[in-house]
Parts: structure tokens; sequence; C-alpha cells
């Protein structure tokens, strides 16, 4: 034994302390071993910007207890660490300093000067989430931390940028694309959020050139109006079919625009006649390109209107529509205003609906990459836990669009991309380009726009594993094993990362992608700063431990479902950790060994103890292996809480405190010690710290639990019958104890307990658990027989299963005392009685007081009749 645990378990004192001890020690590091299965995880890189919230906690709760679980099956296990730098946010966050702090934009640094002051603030700030995921207990191996613009990681863009190039699967072209007007940035698909919104319809007369004609068109956004260069009608509508060919005069801009048929029109929506707007809805967008529209672009990139828009230039998209609608209603063109529910695209940094436009971006062209990515989930490579996100996952793989890569930011990766100013030849090259390959020009300048954020971290399984170059840790650990990561991300992450491996490695990236949920309050809402609601997991660790929030975390789990955090979930949790270190305490101060090993003879009871641990051990190691680890969690929780604390440990108290008996003394300690050893190492990878403290304060082989054997399920510690026999006397000391509570007799309150039963088999058990029993039922003393004794009548019965059993009554109580107790009970409960049956009676108090009063009072009154009645039986009893 190395130390005595302390009286009370303080979380702090302990925490740090054994961080550094495992870290020092190098007990997180992974090596590529022939001899060992290797097994990693990659870890979701948390935003170089951020602090650790309940979402993070959740996340790497879940990896920790993967990860550790197959260290100690004895895998080389790798949890590869890092961050990513967060290309919106990250820049947003350090040009907010220099606004507040200078009184600067970004512009007034330029590119160079700027770029210095994030990666100084990159160091500065950027570390600060790596620490607070080691006050949570990560153990990733920190000698491997990787951050996505890091020199290996920015090769490895380079190298698939320039692959997929090369091959015609990047491409730069002036396409429709999402556009934040706040963030100044193109969006992917993947990275709006649509939300449903209620708008209007508004119903406008378009003239028809020439005649005295006119058509109606139908639209939500009247602001884009001076961008239309068509009207649609589709070829089946008979209503227009006269009008296919001709020109609509466009309102208030005087401008003539083809009237044209195409499928995409539904009939039945609105009037049946689109405007078309080819810079500004991608559907028009499509029709533009196939009837070969002009496009007007009419939006600056913060949504003002630019010179397009005649008269409305420099208004704001809502102002210019509020205007638009105003000037269009006077000049009598405005027909009418529907109300009008439907789903708005708003950016999901920063909330703004976001503007569909065109522009020059770069593209990834999708579907020959989703091929493959979408055949290895349908055919079982990659597994989805649970399965039913496979179903999203290949949904949106079947019906994806072309990936639009190209960010107007300065921060992240600058696209390999090189222009020849003196004759425009462009190179995609990956080393920096200097003399232009067609006309020798060393008038050179890089492409201005950096790539997708997600575009690097689709490469997190094998760039951080040295790629592309053929590393020892690429060949060892690449495929990794699982992903655990939310199902809020399975677009923008997930799916990227597997076409990804797919194309490059031409491996799958991982095995099983482990979905979770979010964490909600305990209402079930979103944590979020505009609620208030949100929950800092550090001030958690500071009043509770790690251990406390972890443990709560694991048992709201399960794969793919939202969990509820409370304060009291949280409290139980603290109060199982005090449980788990008072019987520990308990057992170390009784300990007289040096040694665990299990005896040679073997107790009843404590074969029951070992066959239920070795149950567990299966128990927890299935279900850790298929993911249900708040199951497993749950059943660890049941084991100590209830076998092990309240009927194993009290047990084996007889024992512990007979000194006479040294061999039965110290057989005691050897079962107690192990079971209580052992399931510290199933317990290990949900509470580390707790566990750690404790393993090392018993006897124990080793220097660590965390490098320790994991337990296995043991054929020779399988003990039905014992298992049988102790359900038995344990389901006898429940009947007893329950109804002696009944009866308000306290536990120093001894009385003979007369078991009745023919079974032999029975017999032996009770005789061969009686000192427990006795202790256990407050029995003075126990007689087994197989007949009732002569007086039964005059004594409390209890059945169990096949068996009676009898309680006389005078050793229980005294009769004249309790006769004394329960009419004084009954005297008060007919006085109350009396004066609710009065209240119910008054006609006055019927009519004033409220339904909802008077059926309380009923309820109270019915109440107080059956506690009568039962009074009257007991009175009766005691004869």
């Amino acid at each position: 034994m190395t130390n005595e645990l302390p009286k009370t378990y303080d979380p702090s004192a302990t925490e740090d302390k054994l961080y550094r001890f495992w870290e020092e020690n190098g007990y997180f590091n992974a090596e590529v071993d022939e001899n060992k299965k290797p097994y990693t995880i990659v870890i979701p890189p948390p935003n170089v910007t951020g602090q650790l919230h309940m979402g993070h906690a959740f996340d790497e709760t879940l990896q920790d207890i993967l990860i550790r679980t197959k260290r100690m099956q004895g895998y080389s296990a790798l949890w590869m660490p890092g961050t990513d730098h967060a290309g919106i946010a990250t820049q947003i966050k350090v040009e907010e300093n220099l606004r507040k702090e200078e009184g600067l934009t970004r512009y007034d640094l330029g590119r160079e000067e700027f770029l210095k002051r994030v990666w100084a603030w990159k160091e500065q700030y950027g570390n600060r989430i790596i620490e607070q995921l080691k006050k949570l207990g990560s153990s990733c191996d920190w000698r491997r931390e990787r951050f996505t613009m890091d020199e290996g990681c920015s090769k490895a863009v380079k190298e698939v940028f320039v692959n997929l190039y090369n091959k015609g699967l990047i491409y730069k072209g002036s396409r429709i694309i999402n556009w934040c007007p706040h963030c100044i940035t193109a969006l992917s698909d993947a990275e709006v959020e649509y939300e449903e919104q209620d708008g209007k319809l508004w119903h406008i007369r378009y003239p028809i050139a020439g005649t005295d004609e006119s058509l109606i068109v139908a639209t939500t956004r009247p602001e884009t109006y001076m961008g239309d260069t068509g009207v649609a009608v589709n070829p089946n509508d008979e209503r227009y079919t006269h009008l296919i060919g001709k020109k609509a005069v466009l309102p208030l801009m005087n401008r003539e625009i083809p009237i044209f048929a195409d499928e995409y029109v539904e009939m039945e929506f609105g009037t049946g006649c689109v405007k078309v707007t080819p810079c500004h809805d991608p559907n028009d967008f499509e029709m533009g390109q196939r009837h070969n529209l002009e496009q007007i672009l009419v939006f600056n990139d913060d949504a003002t209107v630019n010179e397009n828009g005649g008269k409305y230039e420099g208004l704001d998209r809502m102002e210019c529509r509020k205007q638009v609608i105003a000037d269009l209603d006077a000049a009598g063109y405005l027909v009418k205003i529907e109300d009008h529910k439907h789903n708005v695209g708003t950016c999901y940094r920063c909330g703004t609906v976001v503007e569909p436009i065109t522009s020059a971006q770069w593209f990834v062209k999708m579907a020959p990459l989703a091929e493959d990515a979408i055949r290895v989930v349908n055919e079982g490579e990659i597994k989805f836990v649970p399965e039913r996100f496979s179903k999203t996952y290949t949904r949106w793989m079947e019906n994806v669009h072309d990936w639009c890569i190209s960010r107007q930011l300065w921060w992240g990766h600058q696209i390999p991309a090189y222009y020849c100013d003196d004759c425009g030849e462009m190179t995609v090259s990956k080393t920096d380009v200097t003399v232009c390959p067609k006309c020798g020009g060393t008038h050179i300048h890089q492409e201005e726009d950096v790539l997708d954020t997600w575009f690097s971290s689709a490469l997190w399984p094998f760039s951080t594993l040295g790629w592309p170059d053929n590393t020892k840790e690429l060949e060892y650990f690449y495929p990794t094993n699982t992903l655990v990561t939310g199902y809020d991300i399975i677009f923008f992450w997930v799916a990227r990362m597997i076409f990804s491996g797919m194309e490059h490695m031409k491996q799958k990236p991982f095995d099983t992608v482990y979905i979770h949920g979010l964490v909600r309050d305990a209402q079930g809402r979103k944590m979020s700063k505009s609620l208030g609601n949100g929950v800092d997991p550090l001030l958690v660790i500071k009043d509770y431990g790690a251990d406390a929030l972890r443990f709560t975390l694991a048992t709201g789990n399960s794969p793919g479902n939202d969990m509820r955090y409370s304060k009291e979930r949280v409290e139980a949790s603290r109060n199982f950790c005090n449980k788990i270190w008072n019987a520990s305490r308990f057992i170390q101060m009784n300990l007289t060994i040096d040694k665990v090993q299990l005896p040679a003879e073997l107790t009843m009871e404590d074969k029951w103890i070992l066959s239920k641990f070795n149950t567990l051990v299966q128990d927890v190691t299935t279900n850790i292996d298929k993911y249900e680890l708040g199951i497993a969690a749950q059943k660890l929780y049941d084991f100590i809480w209830d076998n092990f604390c309240d009927w194993y440990i009290e047990i084996t108290k007889t024992r512990l405190q007979n000194k006479d008996d040294v061999t039965a003394c110290e057989n005691a300690q050897s079962v107690l010690c192990y079971v209580l050893s052992e399931t510290m190492k199933l317990l290990h990878p949900f509470m580390p710290f707790i566990t750690e403290t404790i393993w090392q304060a018993l006897p124990h082989e080793g220097e660590s639990i965390m490098i320790s054997e994991w337990p296995k399920y043991d054929e020779g510690l399988c003990f039905p019958a014992e298992e049988a026999q102790m359900e038995l006397l344990m389901e006898s000391i429940r009947a007893i104890r329950n109804r002696r509570a009944e009866m308000n007799v306290p536990p120093s309150k001894k009385a003979q307990v007369f078991v009745v039963t023919g079974d032999d088999a029975v017999k032996a058990t009770f005789a061969a658990g009686e000192a427990f029993f006795l202790k256990l039922a407050y029995a003075s003393g126990m007689t087994v027989a197989d007949t009732a004794p002569a007086d039964a009548a005059k004594m409390v019965s209890i059945v169990t299963g096949d068996i009676m059993m009898y309680l006389p009554m005078n050793e229980l109580i005294d009769f004249e005392k309790e006769k004394a107790r329960l009419n004084k009970e009954l005297a008060k409960a007919e006085k109350d009685l009396k004066f609710l049956s009065g209240k119910l009676n008054n006609p006055g108090f019927l009519a004033k007081a409220p339904e909802k009063v008077v059926a309380g009072e009923r309820a109270k009154a019915e109440k107080l009749q059956e506690q009568i009645a039962k009074l009257h039986e007991s009175i009766a009893a005691l004869g």
C-alpha cells in the first residue's frame, strides 16, 4: 500500500497531480509496435479560438473512455490531438480585437502584417483549449499534437489541391454560391442553416411588350427584380403558351426580357409565372444557363445595392425591398400581397440571412468523389452507430452539389494558384511559382482567396500521421478505428473525410462513426448564450471534480440521442464518488494483507460477489465494444452501489471483525480487495482520477491503473448456484426489513426469526448464511424448520417465494405502548376528518371556493378515511 486514503475525497487536491504523473511517465504515448494491435482515434479538432464548452466535454469524455479501455486491453492506443485554424471564427476574433483596441481594420495593416497578428494571437490563446481538455482528463498523445495550418498539414493541403486540380476535380468558375454579407465570404451548402420564417408573396404585373396584355409573377424577393433577365412559365401551362417567345417589360426599369418555357416552373405555385434572376437564385441560375440568359448582379459584397440597381443603389437589401414595393404600388404594378411561410438560409457562423449570388469561386467536383464514399457505407465497410445515420449520410451524398471551397478571407490556406501579370497564365503548383512557365515573366501574384476550413479538416485522419510522406505511423495507425462526433457535423466533416480518404489513401479513413447528440439543459433546451443556460465545464470540475462531470455525461448518453444536463445529476455522480471513496477507505483500514490474490477457499457470499463481478466484466466489455457507454456506466454504478457496497461489504464485516479466525478474516480481505481493485479498472475509463487514487492505495502490481490489464471474463468465477442462494437470502432480508419498517420497528430492536421450508437445499442456504443473515435482518436468532411454530397466529408472517417467515410480535413491539401510539394517531386523524367534513358539508364553502380547492379537500378526506381504517385494523391485530 502506497498511501492512506484521507477521510474525504478532494478532487482538487489530486486531479492535477495525477495528470502530471500520467503525462510525465508517458502513459498517454502510443508507439508503432508490431507486437500490438493499433487502435486510433483522431480528435475532432476544436477551434483554436475555442473555450471548453459542454459539447467538447461530452465528445472528449466519450473518446477518452474508448481510448483508455483499448489501452488497458493491450492495444497501442493512439488518441491524436490537435486544433483547427477555424478561418472565419479566428479572423473575426482578431479583427474585433484590432478594431476595439487600436481602431484599425485588417486593410489598414495589409495582408502580411495582419497574418502576423493572427499567428501571434494563436500563440497566445490557441493553447487554452488544450489545457482545458487536460483538466477533463483527456489522455491524448500530446507529443503528436497537430494544427491544421502547421507545416505538415499545409503540405498535405497543397498536395491534395494540386492532385485534384490536375485530375479536373477542382475548377474555378462563375457559379451561384451562398454568400454571407456579414462575414463577407462564400459559404458551402453545408455551412447554411435553414429555418422557416414568415414572409410575403408579392404579385407583380409585368406588361407584355407591344400589346395591351400583361402577366403576373409571384415573388418572395422583390429586392432582386432589377436583376431579372427573363420570365419563365411551364411548357404545359395552357394559360401562357401564347406568350412563350414574346417579351415582358420589367416594371420601373423599362427593360425588355424574354418569356420562355421551362419544366422547373410549378404551375400550381403562385401565378405559374416566375421572374428569373440568374445572379441571385440557384434555380434561376440553372434556368439562365439552359436558356442563355444575361446575368445581372445587383448586390455588393455587403448586400447593399450596386450600380446595376439604378435609383436604389447604396440601399441595404431590406430597405431596397421596401422602396421597390412602394414604387411598384405607386405605379400600379403591385397586384396583391399574400402571407407566405418559406425556408430561409442563414450563415451557420453568425446567423445572417445568406445571399445567393454568382461569383468566380473555386469548386470541388463532387459527383466522381461521392461514388466510392457512398459505396463504403452502403457495403458496410464503414459503420455508423446508430445505423440510422448512415441513411442521413447517403441521402446527402447522393444529392451533393459541387463544393465551393474558396473563401474571401486572409487567415487560412491560401489557394496555390498563381497568375502571371504579363500574359494572364494561371499555374496551380505545390511550390511557389516565381517565373511564368508560359512567357517567362516574373510578375506573378498568388490567388488571394483561402480554402474553406473544412478542406484541411477533411484530410485530418491521414495528414496528422504524416501524409503525403509514407511514414511508419501512417502505415501502422491508418485507417483509424473510431470517429466520435456529433450528428451536427456529418456533412461538414464526416462526409468529406470519407471521400478524401477514399480518393487520396484508397482506403477508408475509419471503421466506425460513433454519433452522439447534443448536451441540452434540464428542460431539453439547446444551451446558448441568448438563453443564458450554458454551463461552464471548468466550473463544474472546480466544484465537483472531473470524474463527477465525466460520469454524468457518460450515464446520460445513448448513441445518436441528445442528453439532458442538470446540477442534480452531477451531484448524484459526486455522491457516487463519495460512496466509492468511503467503501474503499473502510476496506483499506481493515487490510492486513499486502498482496491481492483470491483465496483457495471461498464462502457462498464470496462466490456470489465474484460471479456478479464476472458477469459485470463481460457486460461492460460488450457494452463498450457496442458503444453503449451509458449502459456500461449504469451497470458499474448498480454493481458498486448495490451489490458491492450495500451488500457484500456489510456481509463481510462479521468476518473482518472476527480476529480469532485469521484465515476467514484474510480471505474476506482478499476477495474485497480483488473485487474493488478489478472494479476500479472497469470504472477507470469513466472516472480516471478517483480510480487511480484508490488503486494506488491498495496492494497492487505495476505503476498505474491506466496501463494495468483490463479484466477478462473467467469461466472459473461463474457460480450460478451461489448466486441463486444469495438472491434467496437477500430477498428474505429485504422482506423482513420492509415489514419492520411498516411497523416502525427500529433496527436496534432484535427479534427471533422462524424460517419454514421443507426444502433441504434452502435449509442449507440459510445455515451457510446464518452469520450475516442475523446481522442484516436485525435478528436475535434464527430457527429453520419444516413446520410453523405453535404460536404462529400471534406472530408477524412474511412470505417470499416458497418460504414462510415468522417474527414474534412481542419481541418487536411493546403492545401497550404501540396501542397508545396508534390510538393517539387515530384520535388525530378522526379530528382532522371531522374538521374537513364540516367544510365539505358547508354550502357556503362549496359555493365560494374554487373547484380545484374543493377537489383537494375531498382528496384529503378520502386519504384520512383510508388511514383511519388501517389504524383500526392495526389496533385490532394487537388484541
